[in-house]
């Protein structure tokens, strides 16, 4: 019940059935993104996709779809959603599967995710807990005899509170099932085993009821972890030689006969695996495991030829197909957490045209099939999804360069194009004629697991290749496919009138995209992070000790506290290319000068009530509503669009501590509206909105003083402002 096993399942992760209680066991599979190392499945954008719509409905649409595959599957629990890493480093291989490095955005997108995926009876396992926020030695490795440990993140408690642990108070306060212990140390203990944040913090204080579940192989000790706060290892038991054995299982049953481990606290763990399982309703008409499962994860681990090589007993047979109509969702969605950046007299959308040439290895299709599961990127082929144990098999993708073709057709349009960055960055162009009336380039950049990314400029000499276009095309649009922040050393290039982050937008890129691109359907993604200028405008590299063979030499100071992100760029006052929560339209939006601001308590108390019991999300008086502010929101333009209203606020200058950042985001609306409407929107802000972590109370603090709103369409483009004082001294 404890301790998972190969032996019981086909799945990544498995628990056998125990038939006395009604309980058939359990299927883990991993995502977020959707059903991994399965046949017939859709690969949805990801989380950083996801965030840049700043659309809660269609965030909760995304979690009930990929959860409606995952039941088909008869995937019990997926591994996500991931809110670790956030994005401390912007270079963070991982950072494509979360939602960004605000913890307001971040919170929001895993709680309207959760109720999606448990809506369709499906459990959520919200990871990577806590302080995941680099690839490079998150776990321990052993160099020439000596074991290294895993990088342990060093977080004060009031930053761990803030920024880290808040997202995770929102998925606990939604209800996930499950929570992921991660594979790096946090203050020295590895966070599987780590009592404060497993026990104290979540369990103690959020009052989360779920079970704690290891990472793969993430587990070190078999009583420090099970009394710290870990309910379930995994994978737990592996009949192949040469893995570690588990550390639960009879190792378990040996500890608690000892009574290092109390019965207690076996039957607590035992009762927090089984709870889910019974609360979502997973022991009545819940489908059967995939056939396929265990074919399909050996050809994605093995590749088929060399797993029937190895003699793994399974059958080739087709996949159950969950797929429904959710194509047509993932380009919506693709399209949603598309941002355009740059539009020069309104370039975009494009009209119709007679010459088009592509250029750049994103636009093509991938050639060798491949590649959502090659850890290091390929060439030719465009970038749907990530890499690592979060990426999904492709089956029926749409490139741009496919769509795009797909449009001329219809418009009697001509395209040409060149997918050899090569060729291109050398002004190789014999192929292109006539003179393109515009030129779309496509750059790509790979993020995966189990690496983090060297630079922030795209790959493959992207750089080169938009200069050696650019040099004489004066209609030069640039479409980026990202996990996340890049440079763009090319972006105030005259020639350049059009700029689009399109993130990973999931297997309908080329549709998404052309959609926007021909007006379609009109921007509406906001950036969930920051674009620099340059990438020293970022303050901390990924720590990096590599070769290093003191046991505990990986030691990563958070210095910075809450200053990441924008928050970072704030204190320093730099100017980024484009700052968090920028993003354009096929329309423009105004907003009125002045907020409304009502409070709904008066004078309350500087720290909740001691004495009412903790609930699930922690003490129930922070996530009442305090405040309600409203903005009234045009649309000053000539077609129909969405706003993104955002509001942040600014701590009373006396009353919260040192280190507060400059603003925080604490509300965001979308809006449709159209030319010449004007709409009310209303943000409501909750005690915690506007708490601070009183770390010698050890309680959330109200401060006294006046508080500062300010909204507007982005972190630097606030339009209207209103003060208003909480409580007095």
């Amino acid at each position: 019940m404890v301790t998972g096993g190969s032996d019981v399942g086909p799945c990544i992760g498995n628990i056998g059935p125990v038939e006395r209680l009604g309980f058939r066991g359990l299927c883990f599979s991993d995502g977020p993104i959707g059903v991994n190392r399965a046949d017939l499945v859709s690969v949805f954008p990801s989380g950083i996709t996801a965030a840049a719509m700043w659309d809660r409905e269609l965030l909760y649409q995304r979690g009930l779809a990929i959860g409606s595959e995952f039941r088909g599957k008869g995937a019990h629990v997926m591994l996500g959603p991931s809110i670790g890493p956030m994005g401390r480093h912007p270079l963070g291989g991982r950072n494509w599967e979360g939602f960004g490095p605000d913890p307001y955005l971040s919170g929001s997108s895993i709680a309207a995710t959760i109720r999606g995926v448990h809506e369709m009876g499906v459990q959520t396992c919200s990871k990577h807990y806590i302080g995941n926020e680099q690839e490079t030695q998150r776990s321990n490795s052993v160099l020439n005899g000596t074991n290294v440990d895993a990088v342990s993140a060093n977080i004060d408690d009031r930053t761990l509170h803030e920024l880290y642990l808040w997202p995770f108070a929102e998925a606990v306060k939604a209800g996930t099932a499950a929570v992921m212990c991660s594979y790096n140390r946090l203050n020295s203990t590895y966070s599987c085993e780590q009592p404060e944040t497993l026990k104290n913090i979540l369990k103690e204080e959020l009052g989360f009821r779920g079970y704690v579940v290891s990472d793969w192989f993430a587990t070190h000790s078999t009583a420090p972890a099970a009394n710290a706060g870990l309910d379930l290892e995994m994978p737990g038991r592996m009949n192949q030689p040469g893995l570690t054995p588990a550390f639960f299982d009879q190792k378990l049953v040996d500890a608690v006969n000892t009574g290092e481990v109390s019965m207690e606290r076996l039957d607590d763990m035992a009762i927090r695996v089984l709870t889910p399982y019974f609360l979502l309703g997973q022991d009545q008409s819940f489908p059967s495991i995939d056939p396929a499962t265990l074919a399909t994860t050996a050809a994605h681990e093995y590749g088929l030829p060399r797993a029937l090589g190895l003699g793994i007993p399974f059958d080739i047979i087709d996949g159950r197909d969950v797929r429904a109509d959710h194509a047509n969702l993932i380009r919506k969605l693709g399209a949603a957490g598309t941002v355009l950046l740059k539009n020069t007299n309104n370039t975009l959308p494009l009209p119709t045209l007679k010459h088009i040439a592509v250029f750049g290895n994103d636009a093509a299709n991938v050639v060798d099939s491949g590649g959502s599961h090659n850890s290091h990127g390929w060439d030719i082929g465009t970038i749907y999804i990530g890499g690592g144990s979060g990426t999904v098999r492709l089956e029926d993708p749409v490139s741009p360069l496919e769509a795009i073709k797909e449009r001329a057709k219809r418009d009697g349009s001509r395209v040409k194009f060149i997918a050899n960055n090569t060729a291109i960055a050398a002004g190789e162009f014999q192929t292109i004629y006539p003179l393109p009336q515009v030129c779309l380039v496509f750059l790509k950049t790979w993020a995966s697991e189990g690496q983090d990314r060297t630079s922030l400029e795209n790959d493959f000499d992207s750089t080169a290749v938009v200069n050696s276009v650019a040099s004489w095309c004066t209609n030069t649009v640039v479409v980026t496919h990202s996990g996340g922040v890049n440079t763009m050393p090319w972006a105030h290039n005259p020639n350049i009138t059009g700029i689009l982050a399109a993130h990973f937008p999931g297997e309908q890129s080329g549709n998404s995209i052309v959609d926007i691109l021909w007006g379609d359907e009109v921007p509406s993604g906001h950036l969930p992070y920051t674009i620099p200028e340059t990438e020293a405008d970022y303050d901390f590299p990924i720590l990096n000790l590599t070769g290093v063979t003191d046991p505990n030499a990986w030691q990563d100071n958070y210095e910075e506290g809450q200053l990441i992100d924008y928050r970072h760029f704030d204190a320093k006052n730099t100017t980024p290319l484009y700052e968090f929560g920028f993003g354009l339209s096929y329309t423009t939006f105004d907003m009125a000068s002045s907020l409304s601001i009502r409070t709904l308590k008066d004078n309350p108390a500087a720290v909740p009530d001691t004495t009412r019991p903790v609930e699930i999300g922690g003490h129930p008086e922070l996530w009442e509503n305090v405040l309600e502010v409203e903005a009234s929101v045009s649309n000053t333009g000539s077609r129909a669009g969405s706003a993104v209203a955002q509001l942040y606020m600014s701590f009373p200058t006396t009353g919260a501590p040192d280190g507060t950042p400059v603003q925080v985001l604490r509300g965001f609306e979308k809006v449709e509206l159209q030319p010449g409407e004007t709409k009310t929107v209303a943000f409501e802000v909750k005690r915690r909105d506007v708490s601070f972590w009183d770390v010698g109370e050890q309680n959330w603090r109200l401060p006294s003083g006046e508080f500062v709103f300010k909204a507007g369409f982005s972190s630097r483009d606030l339009r209207a402002m209103g003060p208003v004082l909480l409580r007095s001294k």
